[in-house]
Parts: structure tokens; C-alpha cells; sequence
């Protein structure tokens, strides 16, 4: 098979998302922030907080069970709540609360930082073109989850 930017697409982006995660977590721990303490706060406050469990266990791309603990030690450490939803009284909402915006604050300075740097090669215009591309595959990606497909 020959090789073409799109056979090559999915490795490189999967294979660098991997690098950049390894990057932003071990600069993170230098810091204190592990990976629980930052990736779901991070989430909640840039996608919205007052979701479901499983709606943030699908954002973060963890098993309820395993986001379940990481929310104990967050709820523990009093920077998310958690409430009854009203809708339907099993279910669970997330909320960041003042300390957990707060440790949102701080995070997100620490990567502005590291991501600079990691893009400092690459023009705004370069950035929003690259942006929006993923935008179009994330929702290919959306519109392909099997778990969305009505059978």
C-alpha cells in the first residue's frame, strides 16, 4: 500500500496525541497536578459542569467506574460537587465549585504555558485551520460511535 497523508493521518495524530498528553501530565506532576486532579476539572470547565457522571465519563474518555473514583478523591479535595439530578433521582450532576474553578485557574495557566511552547512553530492562522479540521472529524467520530447508533 502506498503511502498518502490520509494512511498516514491516524497513526501520526494518535502517536503525537500520546506525546502531548505524556508531555502536559509530566509537567502537570512537577507542579503536584496529577492527572485526576486536572484532566476532569479541565473538562468541566471548558465543556460546561452540571453533567451527568456518564456524561463526563464519555468527555474524559474513562468507565464510570474508574471516573467514579477520580470524582471521590476531586469531591474529597472539595474542588467538584456532586448533586442528586433532579430528572432522574440515581443519576448524579458534577459541578466545579469555587476551589475547583480556582485549581481550573492554575492548571490552565501551567498549559497556556506548555502549549506555547509545544506550538510555537505554528501561526494563528496555521492553529484555526487545524482546529476547525478537527472540529469536522470529531464530529465524523460523534456521528460514527456505535454506542449512538440506534439499532
Amino acid at each position: 500500500m502506498q503511502e498518502t497523508p490520509r494512511t498516514r493521518f491516524g497513526y501520526r495524530f494518535v502517536t503525537m496525541a500520546r506525546q502531548w498528553r505524556r508531555m502536559i501530565d509530566h509537567d502537570l506532576a512537577q507542579s503536584g497536578l496529577s492527572d485526576a486532579s486536572w484532566a476532569p476539572l479541565v473538562n468541566l470547565a471548558l465543556g460546561g459542569d452540571d453533567v451527568s457522571q456518564a456524561e463526563l465519563a464519555e468527555r474524559v474518555g474513562l468507565d464510570a467506574s474508574s471516573l467514579v473514583r477520580l470524582l471521590d478523591l476531586l469531591e474529597k479535595r472539595a474542588l467538584i460537587e456532586r448533586r442528586v439530578d433532579p430528572a432522574d433521582r440515581r443519576a448524579r450532576r458534577i459541578l466545579l465549585t469555587d476551589l475547583g474553578r480556582s485549581e481550573v485557574a492554575r492548571i490552565r495557566d501551567r498549559l497556556q504555558g506548555i502549549e506555547s511552547e509545544m506550538l510555537a512553530d505554528l501561526d494563528d492562522a496555521t492553529l484555526a485551520a487545524m482546529i476547525e479540521a478537527f472540529e469536522r472529524i470529531e464530529t465524523r467520530i460523534h456521528d460514527a460511535d456505535p454506542k449512538r447508533k440506534r439499532t
